[in-house]
């Protein structure tokens, strides 16, 4: 099971290098979805924000659910990728919570040093991560985890990368 994570400039590379039969997008509010074909595609539209702020859309409850939810559906024989416009913190954010539900069994804080390993930018979306903490009954695992590695190195856009969270 593939987890393939790129910022938007890198998708279309990523896309044929891959070949996902699932697709997710988290891009602002403002930022149209690209056109994607023969994917099982999911667009989670927020802000990248750790804290809900006026005028601003955060991430929620109800996308953390449709994240898992798509996850869940996801028979993980081609693999999935993960895109945010920068590959820096929504779309690590996301791989991590998903490394969480598809590899349950594992560490949460070995899986937050392996997403480091991976992606020295990784920043993973904090409020992400803890509505997903919350969804999996993680009890404060997950949040302690991305605080335990910290802020990734300073990045424009972070290196695409690819895990297999079950190894």
């Amino acid at each position: 099971m593939i987890l393939a994570v790129c910022p938007l400039s890198g998708l279309a590379a990523h896309l044929d290098a891959h070949r996902p039969s699932h697709v997710v997008s988290l891009l602002s509010p403002t930022a149209p979805a690209p056109e994607i074909v023969d994917v099982e595609r999911l667009h989670l539209a927020f802000h990248d924000i750790a804290e809900p702020r006026e005028d601003l859309i955060a991430p929620s409850a109800a996308m953390i659910a449709d994240l898992l939810a798509f996850a869940d559906a996801w028979d993980r024989k081609r693999p999935l990728l993960l895109h945010c416009y920068a590959g820096v913190s929504r779309s690590t954010a996301a791989a991590f919570i998903l490394a969480c539900r598809v590899a349950p069994t594992r560490d949460e804080a070995e899986l937050a040093w392996a997403l480091r390993n991976l992606s020295p930018s990784a920043t993973p979306n904090p409020l992400m991560v803890a509505l997903a903490d919350a969804a999996l009954g993680r009890e404060g695992r997950m949040v302690a985890a991305i605080q335990a590695i910290g802020r990734g190195a300073e990045a424009f856009e972070g290196e695409a990368f690819a895990w297999d969270p079950g190894q």
